[in-house]
This record gives C-alpha cells, structure tokens and sequence, in this order.
C-alpha cells in the first residue's frame, strides 16, 4: 500500500509536540477521512433541506441567494453570511459610528470573491462560491486534524478525533457561508507545521488564521509555545520558529494597516465589532456563574424568560463543557494545548455574552484529540449519540433562523 511519511521529532509530547502513536498515516486512511468529511457535508445539507421544508420558520428571512427563496440553497446562508456576500460582492466599506463589515476579517470574503467570480460573478455565485471555499477548507481541516492528531494518537484514535469534531452539535457552520472551517483549517495547519518543524507551513497557514477570525491574533501565544516546545533546545529551529510566528503577526499587522487606510484607525475592526454589543476585556467567569445560578436557582423561569435565553443556554452549556476540558488537555496533550482553548474561551466570555460560543467551541479541535484518547467504546458511543442528536437539533434551529448564531 502506498504511504505518506510524515516524520516525527524527539520532543516531549506534554508540551503539544510532534511525538506519541505517530510516524506514518496511510493515503487509504487519508482518502477515508475525506470521504467521510464529504459524507458529513451531504448528510447536512440533506436535513437542513428537509428541516426548511417542513418546520415553519421562526423569523423571515433576512435575505436569500439569488433574490427568490430556495428552500435548498437558502440554508447555507443565514444572518453573518450576508455580511460576508457584501464583502465578497462589493469590498469594505468604513461606516463612521456605525455597523461596518470591518468587523469581518478578510480571509474568507476574499476566497469567497475569487470563488464567486469564477463562477460568474452574480449574487447566487458569490454565496454558492462561499459554499465552495468552506466544503474545500472543511475536508483540509479534516485532513490536518486527522494528521495533527496522528502525532499523539494511534489511527484509530485520530480518526475518533476527527469524528467528534464532525458531529460537535455546532459543527455544521463548517458547511455554511462562514468563516468556521476557514479558521479551522489554517489552525490545525499551523500547529501542525510547528510540531513538525515545517517552519514555511507553520507560517503561512498561520497567517491564515490571524486574518480569518479576530480569534486568530489571541492564538498567536499558544501556536509560539507549541513551535518553541518542538524546537527543542536547537537554537536554529528556535529562530525558524520565532520567524514563523513574526510571518503571522506580520499578515495581522497588514490587515490592521488596510484597516487604517480605510478608516483611519489601526483598530477600527475592534471598533466594528463592539458597535454589535460585544465588549472583551471584562471578568470571563462572571457570566458564567450567573448562568450557574441562574441554572440551579430557577432553570424553568430563566429559559421561558424570552429573548435569546434558551439560546444562550444552548451556548453556554457547550460554553461550560469545555471549560471542564481543559484541564484534561492539558494533562493529556500538554500546556500548549490547554492554553489554545483557554484563550479562545476567555476572550468571548469576557464580553459577558454566550451569543456564538457553541460555534466558536467547534474550532477547538484539541478537546476533540482529548476524546480521541478515550479507549473505552462506551463512553466514546454515548459522547456521539449525544453530539449527533444535538447536532441535528442545532442545525434545525439555524436553518429555520432561530437566532441561534
């Protein structure tokens, strides 16, 4: 059977590097990962369909795809998508003391343009080439875990690995007009670049990562701990290192520079994304004890109360599990690790909301390498019924626009 070699190094595998089960991941285990990633994708996309069928939507909607409604194409796109249509249609547009797409980093918009164009250039093109970049960036994100994972875990825990993160309830943005699977790619590249001493990868997806999502620049102190730790005590490897990470906050850098060319402030993106209610910086344990309270002093009337509660519930409770990971991560997969889920909690947190935390759970791929670990098929079951359930409720939920984003 033809092999992929993919070599490891002697560092140790608490710090997040590039040891444990791995060495060599075969390309029929490659190519049966993409199958079932595409399976996901189409299985999706089959009961979003149905589900906009036959549930009544909550809301109207807010736009669709090609002007008229499609009960099909409509379900890839929902509330953020349309701001990523404008992006990739029109470009950046800097609205003083107002709502700007600035809010939106550029990766994804911009694939989605070149996509869209190559399709034809119109409104149901720049959308359906949305789709084309997240189902392409999907089965990479895919494909990257399965080999990151491999560096810890033996081929049947990886592939346990790349499958929780499949059917995490909030995984289906992965196949939306979002930015999710974008992010999720570049991450899992990055990282792996970095615990492999591929130095020209670790940086260019890297500079992916920072340019996807404002989550991108907040990882940046986990990915240098990995690259440092894998380095080892070789300086050379250390300066590639440093040098890759100085390539991602350099990509940063430039896109806070177009940002001040348009606006006139570096850090008018941050500027946006407050203009939406969203305030980081504040106590990250503060809504989550008032949640908790809330939970086990009047769970009935808190979640009837209105408004986004039952929503936010949802997204708290993922919220909360994996905050209950991380300490597992750590001492299963090392500190570089639990440093990159804890970082990308605290900071939506710390604005006092759980809008969105469900989604942004999805892309913390090393709780899902920590479930891969698992060996005992009882929980491993339990933990995919429950994830597949709740997946489907989800997906439901979004596509007939509840406002669960």
């Amino acid at each position: 059977m033809p092999r992929l070699t993919f070599p490891t190094r002697a560092t140790p595998p608490r710090g997040a590097s590039a040891t444990g089960g791995a060495g060599r991941a075969s390309t029929l285990w490659i190519l049966r990962i993409v199958v079932l990633a595409l399976a996901v994708r189409v299985f999706t996309a089959g009961i979003a369909f149905y589900a906009n069928v036959v549930v009544p939507p909550f809301q109207r909607e807010q736009f669709t795809i090609s002007g008229t409604t499609d009960k099909f194409w409509d379900t890839f796109a929902r509330w953020d998508s349309g701001w990523y249509y404008g992006i990739a249609s029109k470009g950046y547009r800097f609205v003083e003391g107002g709502r700007s797409n600035l809010a939106f980093f550029p990766a994804f918009p911009i694939a989605m343009r070149y996509a869209g164009l190559a399709l034809g250039g119109g409104m149901e093109d720049y959308y359906r080439g949305g789709i084309v970049v997240s189902w392409l960036a999907f089965l990479g994100a895919m494909v990257g875990l399965a080999l990151l994972a491999r560096l810890d875990l033996d081929e049947a825990g990886a592939e346990r690995a790349v499958l929780h993160c499949m059917v995490f309830p909030f995984a289906f943005f992965f196949g939306l007009v979002y930015s999710e699977s974008t992010f999720l790619c570049g991450l899992v590249w990055a990282i792996y670049g970095m615990r492999t001493q591929r130095w020209w990868l670790a940086a260019l997806a890297g500079a992916l990562v920072v340019c996807a999502r404002v989550n991108g620049i907040v990882s940046v102190p986990a990915i240098a701990w990995i690259g440092w730790v894998a380095a080892g005590r070789d300086r050379t490897q250390r300066i590639n290192a440093g040098l890759a990470v100085l390539a991602m906050v350099a990509a940063f850098v430039l896109w806070c520079a177009y940002v001040y060319w348009l606006s006139g402030s570096f850090l008018e993106w941050k500027a946006s994304i407050e203009r939406w209610g969203y305030y980081p910086g504040g106590h990250p344990w503060t809504p989550v004890g008032r949640f908790v309270h809330a939970m086990l002093t009047r769970p009935g009337e808190h979640l009837m109360s209105g408004g986004l509660a039952p929503y936010d519930a949802f997204n708290a409770v993922m919220a909360l599990l994996f905050v209950a990971a991380t300490p597992f991560v750590w001492w299963r997969l090392g500190a570089g690790y639990a440093l990159l889920v804890a970082i990308n909690l605290a900071l939506p947190l710390s604005s006092g909301q759980f809008e969105g935390l469900g989604r942004y759970c999805s892309v913390l791929f090393p709780v899902f390498v920590w479930m891969g670990t698992w060996t005992s098929p009882r929980p491993q079951q339990y933990a995919l019924a429950a994830s597949g359930g709740l997946y489907i409720l989800a997906l439901s939920l979004f596509t007939t626009i509840h406002p669960l984003w």
